[in-house]
This record gives C-alpha cells, structure tokens and sequence, in this order.
C-alpha cells in the first residue's frame, strides 16, 4: 500500500515540475523570440522602406533580426541592395551583440535621385538553423548628393565655407585664460563667430587661420549658412531625423564600422568608443543625438573617454548631429565634426581632432587643442 500510494504522489509532481521548468525558459517556450522553433524575422530596417531623403554619398543599408542570426548565413549573397543597372556591390557584416546585418556601399557608389532595392533570402538563417519564412525586401529612393563628404580627396566641398573653421559659434567664442597645465588653446584653424560679435581669449589663445566675426556679411556668416546645410543634411541622413541604427545611451566600449547612428536621447560617452574603417577606409559615420552629447571627464595622464580611429577611419568622415548642447569632459579625447544647434564646451585639457561648430550659441574652451581636419 505505501508503494502504491508513493507513485501516486510523485507522477502529478514530476508533471508539474516540467511543465514549470518549461514555462521558465524561453527557449522552450516556441512562441518566444529566442525559442529554437521560432522563425527569424526581419524587424526593423534602415532606410525604411518608401523613403525618397537617402543622401547617396553615406547610405548605410541595415537589417534588425528578432533574434541571433548565425553570421555565416548574412553574407553578400543572402543581403543584396539592387538598382536600375542591377546588384550593388558592398561590404555585408552583421553584429551579434545587437542581431543587426549592415550592406556598406563603396563611397559615393548609388546614384542620386534614384530607386534602390534591398533583399534578404531565406538563406539567411538564425543559430538554431531556422531559416527566413520569405525573402525580406524594402525600397528606398536616393535624393539629390548631399554637402557631407562621401570619402578622402572627393566629391563636394563638405562642410562648404565651414569646413576651414576649428571653432564657429553662434552668439559668443570664449577661451578660458589657462593658469595651469596643459597650455593655452591652439586651433589649427579658422576661428568665427555670426551672427554674434565677441572672441574672447584670443590671446593667450593661439590660432594658424584667421578670425571672423559678426554681424554683417562675411567668411562667418557664410560659413555658419553652410552649416546649416550640413547639420540638416546629417539629421535627414538615412531617410529622416528618426531613422538610424539605434544606440545605447552610453556607447563607450563599443566598436561601430561607418554607417548612420541615432542616440535614445542624450549620448554619453565613458571608456573608449572605437570608429573602425576596416569594411571601408572612406566610410563616414554620422551621429544623430536628439539632446545632448557628453564625455566622461578624466584625469591626466589618462582620459576617462576616447574616441578612437582605426582600420584606416579618418576624422574629418566623422559628424555627430547635436539637437541640443555638446560637452567634452576634461582631458578626453574627441575626434569628429561636433555641429550642435545649442553650444559646444570643451572642458579643460580636452583634445578635439575636428571641429567644434555650434549654430546659435556659444563655443567654449579651456586649455583645448583643436586639430582641423583636412577639407575633402
């Protein structure tokens, strides 16, 4: 009798044991994104899909899966971009960490003004060996070539009159008068201001270009008309203000290759942020922040954020859009055109190789050099 009334007891428990370790993990579940009998699919694409504003000179096409894809199966036979004259040719990577498939273009390669399609086959498949139900395809439109470089050496002048300009604000210039190390500010530049009046600090500070102020006619006012172009030119990149490859609110510690990034909001950066060209030495990254931009402040002899240039990546491709103000912490180091709407501040010691363009408000530094890039 108590054998019998043993198994009685254990059978229900055992059953209910593995209905709740089923319930516990996801992966069982075959209605869960990662579960092994879930189909991958394609959940958000950039540019989306009917979009006629894909500046041509930097489209970046990209390809968000529901879920981890083997990356030997998203390659350039499964991930293909096509246009009137047949398939574009392009770098095809894909980044586990974020399940997001990226098809770099040659620089300057699309056409303007004309209809692209991209495709991904069912070949593409996710770890588990589940294949696409379909082929995922959208549509986009390039527009006319837009002022920001396509690459090294060519195509259109870029940040046009802007381009000369280490520093360009809106309403004031002030450099900080240094009373300790590391020196004074030195901008291998022009330095400018419109339709504001005042430069102050100028010297100590020291500069290999010339000054330009408001508020009549002139190199400021024309250099800030061109950033306005360039500043709007890079928040429609990719097919409007809200399109990009969506990024984390601190992306400090990630390696990102060419292509059109959009912040949640704010942007920090801590550690190192690594731009690598190696798919495309030309490639340009553009950097869309909604509010504002920050870096982590640091200490010599050791910045608390950098941002670094490798694979053949050169700063002068590289331009982070600002809605609102950008700050680079003390002692960081910068790289990249910096065009915000608000103002710019370079904290003590903070190194910048780019430029520090700000729309309407003031440009701030202390103790900063600015190194200019060359004008493509």
């Amino acid at each position: 009798m108590r054998k019998a009334t043993f198994g009685k007891i254990w059978v229900p428990v055992l059953i209910l044991a593995v209905v709740m370790a089923g319930c516990g993990d996801p992966d069982a579940n075959p209605g869960s994104p990662g579960s092994p009998l879930t189909t991958p699919t394609v959940t958000t694409v950039s540019p989306l899909d009917g979009s006629s504003v894909v500046c041509p000179n930097v489209a970046v096409i990209s390809a968000t899966f529901s879920k981890a894809m083997n990356p030997a199966t998203i390659n350039a036979s499964t991930f293909t971009v096509s246009g009137p004259s047949g398939k574009v040719s392009g770098i095809v990577t894909y980044n586990s960490a974020t399940n997001i498939a990226l098809f770099t273009p040659p620089a300057a390669s699309l056409i303007a003004s004309t209809k692209y399609t991209a495709t991904i086959t069912t070949e593409a498949a996710d770890t588990f060996g589940n294949h696409l139900a379909a082929n995922f395809t959208w549509s986009f439109t390039t527009s006319v070539a837009c002022l920001l470089p396509p690459s090294s050496g060519s195509g259109p002048a870029g940040m046009g009159a802007a381009c000369t300009f280490g520093i360009l604000a809106g309403s004031t210039v002030a450099n900080v008068i240094p009373t300790t190390p590391p020196g004074p500010t030195h901008v291998t530049g022009d330095v400018g201001v419109w339709a504001g009046t005042a430069i102050t600090g100028f010297p100590p500070g020291t500069i290999t270009g010339a000054f330009f102020t408001g508020p009549g006619p002139g190199a400021a006012m024309t250099a800030q008309g061109d950033l306005t172009v360039a500043y709007n030119n890079a928040m429609n990149a990719g097919g409007g203000p809200a399109v990009g490859i969506a990024l984390t609110a601190d992306i400090g510690g990630q390696t990102l290759p060419p292509g059109v990034y959009i912040a949640p909001s704010s942007l920090g950066i801590t550690g190192i942020l690594t731009l690598d060209g190696s798919t495309n030495p030309n490639g340009v990254w553009i950097f869309k922040v909604p509010s504002a931009l920050t870096t982590a402040d640091g200490s010599l002899p050791l910045p608390a954020s950098q941002v670094l240039l490798i694979g053949g990546a050169q700063a002068h491709n590289v331009f982070w859009q600002v809605t609102s103000s950008a700050t680079l912490g003390t002692f960081s180091l910068f790289r990249g055109t910096i065009m915000a709407l608000a103002s710019v501040t370079l904290k003590t010691g903070a190194t910048l190789d780019g430029r520090a363009l700000a729309r309407n408000g003031a440009v701030n530094t202390d103790n900063n050099p600015i190194n200019v890039p060359s004008c493509p």
